[in-house]
């Protein structure tokens, strides 16, 4: 079915505005798939009686199929546009709710989060679109990206206090049951704001990108840079994930109960909302591996932050402020994919690294579940991001370097061809 297209008009105009305020709402519902599962860990391990590890697995299958998914999803939408992917997803996301809320087993739950709410559902509300309003802005690209990718911590900021009073008044098979429906409802009748199909290249794009670096002034390939983000992405949510999947359970297990831990993770998300809109302010001006380098060091003195304070004021308090540090780190993934890498290859490129980073948010998931029924103790868990922290920030600085060390090599002036000849002589 084919969808009219935009033209070089509606780059930076009000339609764009329109239409990315369209996409981070999408996101706001479509995203609850990622939180949903978080919340809901304590009642899920206590109603099939298993160990964290094995209650952070449907966590874990949600954001597997969240990775894979996002980069088929966003081959479809540079093929057919974002909205039937978005419709798909409405309707996957609506089944997969209602087999969790049937779900007689804890292999039954997961593999309904991690099939039809992950891979078929919520992979169609994040990457894609994220790929998808890097077409429509020039100037305010940075933000823009930052404003969609907001949608999922919105999402993270709404959803978890009211799933969580739900589950406690109805119970959690109830409220998955309603969940499905009202997101499949919802989403479907947003999907058709989206039906316009990103611009066709245009002078004003195609000015623009001409300015902006390329793999070459690193002095890299594009896929050795491709490797790179992937591990660095890889790296920064495993640390990312220690605080937002375990944060309700470490709370249960301090005495403060779930619920203030679901506080939290609104609290914690909800800065991550400003972070995102400042980091996408502060990368229009510095760029995307400046402004990742920032994100990431903040990230990590926030982890280190956990470990003395453990109170209940205190716990607010760091949350918030991981919420604040960190927000700004993914959606600057997709602005060096778009300044370093052709637009033609966007959708892929920008699923592609995604994808790593809602595989670290996987592992981390995970690792931080086995890390505490081996130790008995969240402080190793945190200990455990730190290092892959590190990890991250190790490799956007040798980034930076490498981009220093080009741009000072292309500003020398060229060898004359007979001095070169006589100085191999």
């Amino acid at each position: 079915m084919s969808h009219p297209y935009g033209t070089s008009a509606d780059i930076d105009s009000g339609y764009a505005w329109f239409r990315l305020l369209s996409a981070a709402l999408i996101g706001t519902i479509g995203n609850v798939g990622m939180w949903s599962v978080v919340v809901v860990l304590p009642a899920v391990q206590a109603e099939f009686g298993v160990d964290r590890a094995s209650a952070a697995l449907p966590y874990t299958l949600t954001l597997l199929g969240f990775g894979f998914g996002g980069v088929v999803a966003g081959r479809l939408a540079d093929r057919f546009g974002v909205m039937l992917p978005i419709i798909g997803g409405a309707i996957a996301i609506g089944l997969g709710y209602i087999a969790t809320g049937y779900s007689q087993s804890l292999l039954q739950f997961a593999i309904a989060h991690g099939l039809l709410i992950g891979l078929l559902g919520t992979s169609t509300m994040f990457a894609p679109l994220l790929a998808d309003i890097s077409h429509w802005f020039n100037k305010r690209r940075g933000i823009a990206i930052a404003i969609c990718a907001s949608g999922n911590y919105m999402s993270g900021t709404i959803w978890p206090p009211i799933l969580q009073y739900s589950i406690d008044t109805y119970g959690w098979r109830a409220t998955h049951l309603m969940l499905g429906v009202f997101c499949t409802v919802a989403l479907l009748l947003l999907a058709p704001l989206l039906q316009r199909r990103p611009p066709h290249a245009n002078p004003v794009t195609d000015a623009a990108l001409a300015r902006e670096p390329s793999p070459a002034l690193l002095r890299l390939s594009p896929g050795t840079l491709q490797g790179l983000l992937v591990v660095a992405g890889l790296a920064c949510c495993v640390a990312m994930s220690m605080p937002q999947v375990h944060i309700v359970a470490y709370c249960a297990d301090l005495g403060f109960g779930a619920q203030r831990g679901a506080e939290m993770l609104s609290l914690m998300l909800g800065f991550g909302i400003i972070s995102r809109l400042v980091s996408g302010l502060i990368s229009d001006r510095i760029g995307g591996l400046k402004t990742l380098l920032l994100g990431s060091t903040l990230q990590g003195i926030a982890l280190l932050l956990y470990i003395p304070f453990d109170g209940l004021a205190s716990l607010y308090v760091v949350s918030a402020l991981f919420g604040l540090f960190q927000g700004g780190i993914v959606p600057s993934y997709a602005l060096i994919v778009r300044e370093y890498f052709s637009p033609k290859e966007a959708g892929a490129r920008v699923g592609v690294v995604l994808m790593a980073t809602l595989f670290g948010m996987a592992l981390g998931g995970w690792l931080s579940g086995v890390i505490f029924d081996f130790t008995g103790s969240y402080q190793a868990a945190f200990l455990n991001g730190i290092a892959w922290n590190v990890l991250n920030v190790g490799i956007v600085v040798f980034l930076m370097w490498r981009r220093r060390s080009g741009q000072r090599q292309a500003s020398r002036p060229p060898v004359p061809t007979r001095r070169r000849d006589l100085a191999r002589a």
